[in-house]
């Protein structure tokens, strides 16, 4: 049974992990695939993917994932919701999708493409408040996809939702299914979001082996 944590015990982990010779980009790297993995179980004759990425190490988790997918043939396109990626491991995995045939695209108008699968990579545990107009915008185009049949994936939480208080903004995400990394958080039980999470799996990207913690 995963330990659930804060963001900022999270973050904590995995600053610890690093120190621990688990490099931060290992981490991006094994939560995409990890997220992968679990979505081609989920939907395994998926042919069109659309990844809503953000600006932060979500949407790094994402890119990993749209750069997995395109080389196994699925037909990729990514958003990017709110411009370009602002960290350092997230903009070197954008990079990386020019190996690909994956599509980048930056409105959201153009996004929809009739994709069987979308993956939320847009907010992290670090989302409180209120949707700024182009994370609505991107949210409320999800809510669209998964109206018209699309399976949607979140990565760590649906967006729209605080990770500790499990607050719930206007326009959050409905996802079917939540991958999350490592632990759980307090959203993931929170009566007002559990249900957006839909079905709840907590994926091992090797923090725990890092900072020596015993397989329970």
């Amino acid at each position: 049974m995963a330990k659930t944590v804060t963001a900022a015990e999270m973050k904590e982990r995995e600053r610890a992990a690093n120190e621990a010779g688990l490099l931060y980009i290992q981490m991006m790297e094994n939560a995409g695939r990890a997220a992968w993995k679990e979505l081609k179980a989920r939907v395994p004759a998926l042919r069109r993917l659309l990844i809503v990425a953000g600006k932060g190490n979500n949407g790094g988790d994402g890119f990993v994932m749209a750069r997995v997918a395109a080389k196994e043939g699925v037909q990729v396109r990514v958003l990017l919701a709110e411009g370009e990626p602002k960290t350092a491991d997230a903009k070197t995995n954008l990079a990386r999708l020019a190996e690909t045939a994956a599509e980048i695209v930056r409105d959201t108008e153009q996004a929809a493409f009739g994709a069987d699968t979308v993956v939320d990579a847009l907010y992290g545990t670090g989302f409180h408040g209120e949707l700024r107009p182009d994370g609505a915008a991107a949210c409320a185009l999800m809510g669209r996809e998964r109206e018209r049949g699309a399976f949607v994936l979140a990565l760590d939480l649906p967006s729209g939702v605080s990770a500790d208080s499990g607050e719930v903004a206007e326009g959050a995400v409905q996802a079917d299914a939540t991958v999350t990394f490592d632990c759980t958080k307090p959203l993931h039980f929170a009566k007002a979001s559990k249900p957006l999470c839909g079905a709840l799996v907590c994926a091992d990207i090797g923090i725990g082996k890092a900072l020596g913690e015993r397989e329970t």
